[in-house]
């Protein structure tokens, strides 16, 4: 199970342009969403990356709007290339990531064996995860797991952090999934 304080989250390119071209959009939306409140209110540290935003747009107004988030444009598949994010996530000191985005084959994935070659416990969000076709969502979801990533869901994650009804934050966090 998680802990808040050895635990990142990497939110991969949920930009407007990559997340109108899902046929998945809306649940992608609002499960990435759910979990980067998560972060907020359990002050999870979070990096939010963006592929090459003047072309594909910035985060969904959903994040953004949250809290004043790391956000970190590349031009790299792999978000842990770029000089900047790889700079950034080295200070957080942490041995877990849960991770998820758009498209899990490409920025997902590559991030994702990057992460596990350094040695990090690597949690793929599958349903807030998605590509523009389910059988490269599907594909590299079961390379990762075969490379040694855990392909998790929202409810799981948001319940491993809270590990009890009695955490302060319970009802709060509970809000966000019904």
């Amino acid at each position: 199970m998680f802990d808040c304080k050895e635990t990142a989250i990497i939110c991969i390119d949920i930009q407007e342009k990559l997340v109108n071209m899902l046929k998945n959009s809306a649940e992608i939306a609002q499960n990435t969403t759910k979990l980067m409140k998560t972060a907020a209110i359990l002050d999870i540290a979070a990096i939010i990356t963006e592929q090459y935003p003047k072309g594909l747009g910035s985060t969904i107004e959903t994040i953004k709007n949250i809290k004043n988030f790391k956000t970190i444009e590349k031009t790299t598949f792999s978000a842990y290339q770029t000089e900047e994010f790889k700079n950034e996530f080295d200070k957080l000191k942490v041995k877990n990531v849960v991770i998820f985005g758009i498209e899990t084959h490409i920025c997902v994935y590559q991030t994702v064996i990057d992460l596990l070659e350094k040695g990090f416990n690597v949690y793929v969000v599958n349903n807030c995860s998605s590509s523009r076709d389910e059988l490269n969502h599907k594909t590299a979801l079961k390379l990762m797991r075969q490379k040694g990533a855990f392909i998790t869901t929202l409810e799981i994650v948001l319940f491993d952090f809270l590990k009890s009804s009695k955490h302060p934050n319970f009802k709060e966090i509970q809000g966000l999934i019904k």
